[in-house]
């Protein structure tokens, strides 16, 4: 049973408000996802994880620069469910309770996307900046014992090794990131700085395996928010592990790739997912 609202439209139906989570204390932890009416059924479905530097945010309110592009359009468009994961903010509770909300997202569509549509064994992260570092750490530590895998990963400007982002940090840049209230340390609820074990944990390239899903990082190499140094740092570690990894640098951009056309990278992402979670499909996202 979806406990959801449910409505159609021209070319998706929505169901909204689905509770994959009950935390104690905590109001329930939702999901709104859109399948497309025109593909067929099952789906397979993106998971889409919003930035915010994990205190700022709601999947409800998607950034305004980002629905100027409307990816999720575009990904309808292709053949793609999308779920959009709610996850609790740093100020509300410290990891790894941002990975386990939207392991639980991705759980309740292992376990009852036929029920929508959707394709429980295709099933790509997606997320910009702090949604990009909890969409890599989703990939590189869901399984199948609890159905958290996902099948694939797409990460935009993402941080990967908290104990390295402020020696990567680019010269321009204004956030000490091993500040006792830098957005790393209230993520893990210390000072990172006096916290390395803390930190360790909560990086993506502490758990890299050979057995990481396919993963495409993209990240500008003027960002002064996330140094690119983290994506390249990434993508080394996943290479050495003879991990499937793509590392996209795009020359001039900052964060939120400001200062480059989006639309190029968001055709780019959608081509990534179609190939490794519909490559039999044929669609490919508009140009």
């Amino acid at each position: 049973m979806i406990d959801a609202a449910s409505r159609g439209s021209t070319d998706r139906t929505e169901h909204r408000d689905i509770v994959v989570n009950e935390v104690p204390g905590f109001r329930p932890l939702t999901l709104d996802l859109a399948v497309p009416v025109a593909a067929p059924q099952p789906a397979p479905v993106l998971v889409w994880i919003h930035g915010g530097a994990w205190l700022f945010g709601s999947p409800k309110h998607p950034a305004d620069w980002l629905m100027e592009l409307d990816p999720f359009t575009a990904a309808i468009s292709a053949g793609f469910a999308v779920a959009s994961a709610q996850y609790r903010l740093s100020g509300e509770a410290h990891f790894p309770a941002q990975l386990d909300d939207v392991k639980a997202a991705v759980r309740w569509l292992r376990r009852h996307g036929d029920t929508v549509g959707v394709d429980r064994e295709r099933i790509g992260v997606w997320g910009e900046s702090a949604g990009g570092h909890l969409a890599s750490m989703l990939a590189l530590t869901g399984d199948d014992q609890d159905d958290s895998r996902v099948e694939a990963a797409v990460c935009w400007y993402a941080p990967s090794n908290l104990l390295t982002m402020q020696s990567q940090a680019h010269p321009a840049g204004t956030i000490d990131h091993d500040a006792a209230d830098s957005p790393e340390s209230l993520l893990i609820g210390a000072p990172l700085a006096d916290n390395p074990g803390l930190g360790r944990a909560a990086s993506p390239i502490t758990h890299v395996t050979d057995q990481a899903p396919p993963i495409l990082l993209i990240h500008g190499d003027q960002d002064l928010v996330v140094p690119v140094g983290q994506s390249e740092e990434l993508a080394a570690a996943l290479t050495a592990a003879g991990a499937d990894v793509e590392l996209s640098v795009v020359r001039g951009a900052d964060h939120c790739f400001a200062g480059v056309p989006v639309e190029p990278l968001i055709r780019d992402t959608l081509a990534f997912f179609t190939r490794v979670l519909a490559p039999d499909t044929g669609a490919l996202p508009p140009h």
